[in-house]
């Protein structure tokens, strides 16, 4: 898609599932299961979804998805589903690892790192050899060095070779004209999104804030998010407006609805797809 001066293409890494409970946090199964089947295990179906930014001089990559560095029971508990993948989408693209010049992560839990680094040799590297990666100084940190209620969510395999191409922030930041980097609280304390402007239009990269097109409803927040009631804070101050906008909204997990338009209606805010 254009979006004035930049080029958006919304890349898959396959997709992998999440027990619907804590997809959907205080929401009740009967209502939150007419928005998404459940399959014998209480799992959901998730996509993984990157976006790639060409702006005519830089190529700048938002999220990594899952990657391939996991075994057996971590694919069987997640129901990891490969091709596609991250890297065959770049190519059918035109582009190799080495051209990507820019790597952000909104956080740094398992499902939005996994191709930062591959195993090469043995030896566990850097994916993108030629990128800056660029990361919340305060995430990385917490990521580094999880409570037990985080463990499970980070994988230091998948983020801590690609140190020394990192750079950290201590906040909001636009690192290319009309890119912006906003801290968004409440999924994770120090979780990025991307807010994107050229010609008068606008595009978003939520994350987890609003992961599904289900989420957009105020309270449907998943039990993951460490600070909820941020979550809510953060949603009610960026969806009237990126609705009042018609910002395109890219919903990193929808399997169906990748990206959307916001529109406002009624005191709701909804998703209208886009082709």
């Amino acid at each position: 898609m254009r979006l004035g001066e930049f080029e958006l293409h919304a890349l898959s890494d396959g997709g992998f599932a999440l027990d619907g409970g804590q997809m959907f946090g205080i929401v009740p199964k009967p209502l939150w299961q007419r928005k998404a089947a459940v399959d014998e295990r209480n799992r959901i179906w998730l996509s993984l979804t990157c976006l790639l930014i060409r702006t005519g001089r830089q190529n700048i990559l938002v999220e990594t998805g899952i990657g391939d560095k996991f075994d057996a029971r971590f694919e069987d508990i997640y129901a990891v589903q490969h091709p596609p993948t991250l890297l065959t989408g770049l190519r059918e693209v035109g582009l190799e690892p080495e051209n990507i010049h820019i790597v952000i992560n909104t956080h740094l839990h398992f499902d939005h790192c996994g191709w930062n680094t591959r195993r090469l040799h043995a030896k566990t590297v850097p994916t993108f050899p030629r990128a800056r990666y660029l990361m919340q100084r305060g995430e990385w940190q917490r990521a580094a060095n999880p409570t037990e209620l985080e463990r499970g969510s980070y994988i230091e395999e998948f983020f801590e070779p690609a140190k020394p191409q990192t750079e950290f922030l201590d906040g909001d930041a636009e690192i290319a004209p009309g890119i912006r980097l906003e801290v968004v609280p409440g999924h994770t304390r120090h979780l990025q999104c991307v807010r994107i402007e050229s010609a008068d239009e606008c595009a978003y990269f939520i994350s987890d804030t609003v992961p599904t097109a289900a989420h957009l409803a105020y309270p449907w927040i998943m039990s993951l998010d460490l600070y909820p009631m941020e979550t809510l804070a953060s949603k009610k101050r960026l969806l009237p407006e990126l609705a009042q906008k018609r910002a395109l909204v890219i919903l990193p997990h929808d399997p169906h609805v990748p990206w959307a338009r916001l529109k406002e209606s009624g005191g709701k805010i909804l998703a209208q797809p886009v082709e």
